[in-house]
């Protein structure tokens, strides 16, 4: 079950505005607005996750990034190539 909802009044720069009404299509521009910020709380939390994993084990190298992120492309790639496997095999 959601949380129930509350309406808040806001200001933001008119183009930001009407860019996100623009792009909000036809779920409203509150709808838009709460994935944006839902989004932007996951990468606050992931920031500060990442700060303490760094405090306790050291700063995170640019090679293990970029190990993850090769591990991450295979991965996609797998998932990516799993729907061709199944059709073929029907």
């Amino acid at each position: 079950m959601s949380e129930p909802t509350q309406k808040y009044s806001i200001s933001m720069p008119r183009d930001v505005a009407e860019a996100a009404r623009a792009r909000s299509g036809p779920s409203g521009l509150s709808a838009y607005v709460t994935a944006a910020v839902a989004r932007q709380i996951e990468r606050d939390n992931l920031n500060e996750l990442i700060a303490v994993a760094e405090a306790e084990h050291g700063p995170i190298t640019e090679e293990e990034i970029q190990a993850t992120r090769e591990i991450l492309q295979r991965a996609r790639a797998e998932q990516s190539a799993e729907p061709e496997q199944h059709r073929g095999a029907a």
